[in-house]
């Protein structure tokens, strides 16, 4: 099983920023979706989100993790290393 990350954006979000950073910094793959002028991508967001406005919001294979503040207590927890090591050893 391959690990699927989405993040929903807006530009100038120093949250998405350091966020994306973070990922990046795993050298784990993304899709971002900015949500700053599609009405409809926000929509889906806040379904998916259940209601959580802001952004950035992180799904990882499909499971809402929340912001940039849960992303980065995560790593900071050690689980999303051992979410990214699990699905690469599938």
């Amino acid at each position: 099983m391959s690990m699927n990350i989405e993040i929903y954006t807006s530009v100038n979000c120093f949250y998405c920023v350091a966020a994306k950073r973070l990922l990046d910094e795993k050298n784990v793959s993304y899709s971002e979706y900015d949500v700053s002028s599609d009405i409809t991508l926000r929509k889906k967001m806040l379904e998916k989100a259940n209601g959580s406005r802001t952004v950035p919001q992180i799904f990882i294979n499909d499971v809402h993790i929340g912001g940039c503040d849960e992303l980065y207590e995560m790593d900071r927890k050690g689980t999303l290393n051992d979410i990214i090591l699990n699905n690469i050893n599938e």
